[in-house]
């Protein structure tokens, strides 16, 4: 099991830190596995505010994105299955857009038929706070909102099962 578990660890921690690599605002605070996330706040898609601070004791997947994506457009669909999975559970899902219009995000949004919060981070303060500098990163947040890791490019299920499998028991999981 270690095995398995540390390779992806130290991948993701190299990913972490090549996304923070500076090239911007300097006064951006280089996040590390283990960090608190930051708290972020903003207004999804249908006008209702979301927080990272609302989310207290449940796990997140902040995922940074971008229309013309095409990681994001493949694995969009493994998110939204992941999500009714456990959202019961208390899994959250808040998706990020930094660079689109808003047209452009709620055709991306109802194309993928997306359930869960949407944000635009207009004046990329989201973004800066987390150091986003390429496109799609995900951020998978502890229920104790800590940093568990960061993956570049595509996502996987079986990778958000390696990373938050552990925060749902069999009796949470629909068959």
């Amino acid at each position: 099991m270690l095995k398995k578990i540390l390779p992806a660890f130290l991948l993701c921690s190299i990913l972490l830190a090549l996304a923070a690599c500076s090239g911007g605002d300097s006064s951006a605070r280089k996040l590390k596995i283990g960090d608190p996330a930051p708290d972020f706040a903003g207004t999804d898609l249908n006008g209702q505010p979301v927080s990272l601070a609302s989310y207290q004791g449940q796990p997140v997947i902040l995922r940074f994105w971008s229309t013309d994506c095409k990681f994001c457009r493949a694995d969009t669909p493994i998110f939204n299955q992941y999500f009714e999975k456990y959202r019961e559970a208390g899994l959250r899902v808040v998706y990020v857009n930094q660079h689109s219009d808003e047209a452009t995000v709620r055709r991306f949004v109802a194309d993928l038929e997306i359930g869960f919060p949407v944000l635009i981070d207009k004046d990329g303060a989201i973004s800066s706070r987390y150091n986003i500098k390429v496109e799609p990163q995900t951020i998978i947040i502890s229920p104790d909102h800590r940093i568990l890791a960061a993956i570049l490019g595509g996502v996987s299920e079986q990778e958000l099962k390696n990373l938050l499998g552990g925060y749902f028991s069999k009796n949470t999981e629909k068959q």
